[in-house]
């Protein structure tokens, strides 16, 4: 098993983890419930962290993530139906509710 990620908010661990599972990758979770010694523990241990169970999967969940994030920002996309330039950051089109090419 190798460490695939690890953070402190939980939230951007289950996200991650949303992501790999879809992809079909075996992923098992660590520290599910550490926070609760924190006090006792150093805070970064209590970390929830993502492992990839099989290592020979571990490049295929990396690029599975890096791909999900690696959207550019600044760049638009057309609107199949109306035409319309739409900003990367709307999943449907402003004008008439299409849903983008990503979709």
């Amino acid at each position: 098993m190798k460490l695939l990620y690890t953070n402190e908010n939980r939230y951007l661990v289950h996200n991650i983890q949303n992501l790999v599972e879809n992809s079909g990758i075996d992923i098992m979770l660590k520290n599910e419930f550490a926070a609760g010694a924190a006090g006792d523990l150093v805070p970064h241990e209590t970390w929830l962290e993502l492992w990839v169970v099989n290592d020979n999967e571990y490049d295929k969940a990396i690029d599975v993530i890096s791909s999900s994030f690696s959207r550019d920002a600044d760049a638009e996309w057309i609107c199949s139906n109306c035409r319309e330039k739409n900003n990367a950051s709307f999943d449907f089109c402003w004008n008439c509710h299409q849903s983008s090419p990503s979709i």
